[in-house]
């Protein structure tokens, strides 16, 4: 496991974003056009990377000085045809690069790649995941490390929440949205699980500056600290001095992930000195969400 600990950052003449209606990808989009890089956002239906067709237009689009971020997913991943439909489009991909040189390639996997554990995970944790989410993205992972011969950067992020998320999933965000309505928040037993959760903002930055640092290896994107569900509620809850009530619910089945879930981010730190990320009870979420 390697790193490009070169402190010098340069703009590449491309990005290619394979990916670009997905919400991670918006919001890298504005970050790389405000530092005036060229960008080529694709679309499903610019490129269906399920279709074969998407081989030949994936060796036409793509040039030796570019950047590639691959984001595109159909996740999260909830049965068999949705792992294979994932597995084909990295399939087609790596045919369409087929012998093809070019500057850089980033891949956004996830942390659902890593086994449960009781201690801090970090780059080197095992990977056994039990989810087929977690299986699609380490395959995949597996798939580009084979067979992309240009330097690979693997970035996986904890949690996610932030501005034009789709999603509304258990967490900040719909907390969020339920309280600024004056709704009650509903937490699943005593809301008492620890996670990890960083806000697109941060995600955008980490690749950014993999982009333009050209970093190279595996990086955990997330805070290195770790908050119960409930204490986010609370904190949204009295941030926006609302009437909402925070309630309880029986849990059906275990806790998540044995209800914890932390992880190191002193390799972010070292790669990138200068980057804060900022921590959910510090966060303004009118910012964010």
């Amino acid at each position: 496991m390697t790193y490009n600990l070169n402190l010098k950052a340069k703009n590449p003449k491309r990005v290619i974003i394979f990916g670009k209606k997905g919400f991670i990808a918006k919001n890298i989009c504005n970050k790389l056009i405000k530092k005036k890089i060229k960008i080529k956002a694709i679309s499903k239906s610019e490129v269906n990377l399920i279709s074969k067709s998407s081989i030949k237009k994936i060796s036409k689009i793509i040039k030796k000085d570019d950047v590639v971020l691959f984001i595109s997913a159909n996740a999260p991943v909830k049965n068999e045809k949705m792992l294979l439909d994932n597995l084909l489009m990295a399939n087609n991909f790596v045919l369409g690069v087929n012998k093809k040189k070019f500057l850089h390639f980033i891949y956004i996997s996830s942390d659902a790649v890593y086994s449960d554990s009781k201690k801090l995970i970090n780059e080197k944790s095992k990977t056994l995941p039990e989810s087929l989410h977690g299986i699609m993205h380490l395959t995949r992972e597996n798939i580009f490390k084979l067979f992309i011969k240009v330097p690979i950067c693997i970035l996986r992020p904890t949690l996610i929440f932030g501005k034009k998320d789709p999603h509304n999933g258990y967490g900040p965000n719909r907390f969020y949205r339920l309280a600024k309505n004056n709704k009650d928040i509903n937490l699943f037993g005593k809301g008492e699980e620890l996670r990890d959760h960083i806000s697109v903002h941060d995600v955008s930055e980490i690749i950014l500056n993999t982009i333009l640092f050209k970093t190279f290896g595996i990086l955990n994107v997330c805070t290195g600290k770790v908050f119960s569900f409930y204490n986010i509620a609370k904190i949204i809850v009295n941030s926006l001095n609302c009437k909402s009530r925070i309630c309880y619910s029986k849990r059906q089945g275990p806790l998540p992930h044995g209800g914890y879930r932390a992880f190191n981010n002193s390799l972010i730190a070292e790669l990138f000195p200068n980057l804060k990320i900022a921590l959910i009870n510090k966060i303004n979420f009118k910012q964010f969400i």
